[in-house]
């Protein structure tokens, strides 16, 4: 990583004289490091800690509950209580709550509630909102019970299009009561035969109009459609689960899960190992109106291009109408399925970390036989953009030896959420694993 180096007067002694000293870059990285609030740093016992999860020095992470089904994204709430969204009903519930009564970290009160199963999950306003694959709906908290009264749940915005691919609406909220749901493409790249070798793209892609962008919404008024209420805030992004909102730009980011199967439909342009690698997951900073290319196009985080894909006559370098796309602010490598992104503002971690973004790589069915991902990473941020290279915050998840195939991994990062001392939360999506990532220097 780069470091900012600066000139700082050092004061050696009061009594006697002053020297002046230049420090070096080293010595202020070392302080910049390990600066933290001491009285807001969490007392770490070994009873709990997960030594498989490997992290930058002086950072633990702590098992909070080893089971609660498959977990999707999360949300923390002011009094540390943990709400988790499952893929899958357990006993026809599909939201886990969770409250350490003592302390120690581990969830002394795990409780379910809520009939369906979904994604996405955050807390905003006072309420609890939770999605399923084509409705949001929102759940009062009062601070003080863990399970909110189900009487009181409300449809805030509904009517999605209903799809057996990339159906999950997370969601995200402004400083100006608008909140921001992902709208997945219910395809690969549009093609007229779906998944087929051989068949052009549908051009212009009519899925384009309801799907595979973000739409806004009042985050506050009751019933509310996609057609009637939603307002189509970005398109031609394929499937942007991982969005959040970053108050310290005030401006929407993404990062979005890249097409599948180069290999598989385009054998004579990109060979297995191209195909693990390619396309890229991009990250963007997204404003009203822009189009980010899907399915027409693709980026190359090699070459840093965005190009036309091959269903649109692309040949890995014609770029044509993808250069008036808008383009990624990261290029990550292909097929590591970005679940999560949360742009870190508490006060526990170090000055390095406040601001920047964190995101959870789930790992991808389509990445054999060169499977990378199942690790949370970060990404340094000045002045609202990237600055030096992004890098693995956290891994170990998927546990020993090679990871030939998705379903060979012990656990797979999905959800991310910041607790109110400052903490960093991680949640499974394999067993509804939840873990507490804490800095203790």
């Amino acid at each position: 990583m780069k470091q900012i180096s600066f000139n700082k007067c050092c004061l050696v002694s009061l009594s006697f004289f002053f020297l002046i000293a230049c420090a070096t870059d080293t010595d202020q990285a070392q302080k910049a490091e390990a600066k933290t609030d001491s009285a807001s740093a969490p007392k770490v016992t070994g009873a709990n800690i997960d030594k498989a999860i490997t992290l930058p020095a002086n950072f633990v992470a702590q098992t909070v509950v080893e089971k609660t089904g498959r977990a999707r994204q999360m949300a923390v709430n002011a009094n540390g209580d943990i709400y988790v969204q499952l893929a899958k009903t357990k006993a026809g519930k599909g939201i886990v709550a969770l409250r350490d009564t003592d302390g120690d970290i581990t969830a002394d009160e795990v409780a379910y509630f809520g009939d369906h199963s979904g994604t996405g999950m955050a807390i905003y306003d006072g309420h609890l909102y939770s999605s399923s694959g084509s409705e949001v709906f929102r759940y009062p908290l009062d601070g003080t019970s863990l399970v909110p009264n189900e009487d009181n749940k409300v449809l805030i915005a509904g009517g999605f299009p209903k799809q057996q691919q990339h159906d999950a609406k997370s969601m995200t909220f402004d400083s100006e009561g608008h909140m921001y749901v992902n709208v997945g493409a219910p395809s690969n790249a549009c093609m007229v035969e779906a998944r087929t070798k051989g068949s052009p793209g549908e051009d212009p892609c009519a899925q384009l109009e309801w799907q595979a962008g973000i739409w806004q919404f009042d985050a506050k008024r009751p019933a509310q459609t996609q057609k009637k209420d939603g307002v189509r805030y970005a398109t031609g992004i394929r499937n942007g689960m991982a969005l959040d909102w970053n108050f310290a730009t005030n401006s929407l980011y993404v990062v979005q899960h890249g097409r599948d199967q180069f290999h598989s439909f385009f054998p004579e342009l990109f060979d297995k190992k191209d195909s693990a690698e390619f396309p890229s997951e991009e990250f963007f900073q997204i404003s009203k109106g822009d189009d980010c290319g899907w399915p027409y196009c693709y980026y190359d985080w090699q070459e840093n291009k965005k190009l036309l894909n091959p269903e649109y006559g692309g040949d890995r370098q014609k770029i044509g109408r993808c250069a008036n796309k808008k383009q990624p602010i990261v290029g990550f490598p292909g097929h590591l399925a970005p679940n999560d992104l949360l742009f870190y503002t508490g006060d526990q971690f170090p000055e390095r970390y406040k601001n920047g973004a964190f995101i959870a790589f789930h790992g991808s069915w389509n990445r054999s036989p060169e499977q990378k991902g199942y690790f949370v990473v970060f990404v340094p941020f000045k002045d609202g953009q990237p600055y030096g290279d992004w890098e693995i915050f956290a891994e170990g998840f998927a546990g020993e030896g090679v990871i030939k195939v998705s379903k060979d991994a012990k656990h797979r990062p999905m959800g991310l959420a910041i607790g109110p001392d400052g903490s960093l939360y991680v949640s499974d999506s394999t067993e509804g694993k939840i873990w507490k990532v804490s800095y203790t220097g």
